[in-house]
């Protein structure tokens, strides 16, 4: 193997760029930063542009129409790894952090009760609490799967220690990674019906 003159194989520092290019991630100030060139990403990243990420990590939120208030509501989420100073975060098992953001518009406060903030897989078989929405216009927080929902439901009362939600889901989104599935097992002219996860 050819070694470059830092003592790195040839070509390894140019991959690691691009791989850290293909994915924002979020600045010290919580914003987005994308680079231009894998030079940004090898060098200093402070010298990356702050500006929203692509169109590709956002995914759009739906309102279930079942709650008083929220009925035209509507939002916007956006995904980004978590910082890392080596630019991809992961977890103790190996998956990948990302960040996520949600904001919405025309959401009326909770009426009785209050707004929590979930995050499950597609198949509903593994669900996180993501905390407690005190601001209608948006929450921050963290997932650790690759294809996830965002669900936020009306709740009687916040319960950190909720391992799953009792009340009324009022508005649902699912990260574009959830349209990203093995068509094995399905006929070749069945589709999967995403819009019944909240995609559009």
């Amino acid at each position: 193997m050819r070694m470059t003159g830092s003592g790195a194989p040839g070509g390894f520092l140019a991959l690691t760029a691009l791989l850290v290019v293909a994915a924002p991630v979020r600045n010290a100030e919580g914003g987005w930063l994308v680079a231009d060139s894998p030079a940004e990403v090898a060098g200093d990243a402070g010298a990356c542009a702050v500006r929203p990420g692509p169109e590709y990590y956002r995914f759009p939120m739906v309102s279930t129409r079942r709650v008083p208030g929220t009925g035209n509501a509507a939002g916007v989420g956006e995904v980004a790894f978590a910082r890392s100073p080596y630019g991809v975060a992961l977890g103790e098992d190996g998956s990948y952090q990302y960040d996520f953001t949600v904001r919405f518009e025309r959401m009326a406060p909770a009426r009785d009760g209050t707004y929590v903030v979930w995050t499950t897989t597609p198949e509903l078989d593994r669900i996180a609490l993501a905390g407690e929405l005190t601001d209608p216009a948006g929450f921050s927080g963290q997932v650790a799967w690759n294809k996830f929902l965002v669900v936020v439901t009306l709740e009687p009362a916040f319960d950190p220690e909720a391992a799953m939600w009792t009340g009324p889901i009022v508005i649902r989104g699912m990260s574009r990674s959830g349209m990203m599935h093995t068509m094995a097992g399905h006929g070749p002219f069945e589709e999967k019906n995403c819009a019944a996860y909240g995609y559009e």
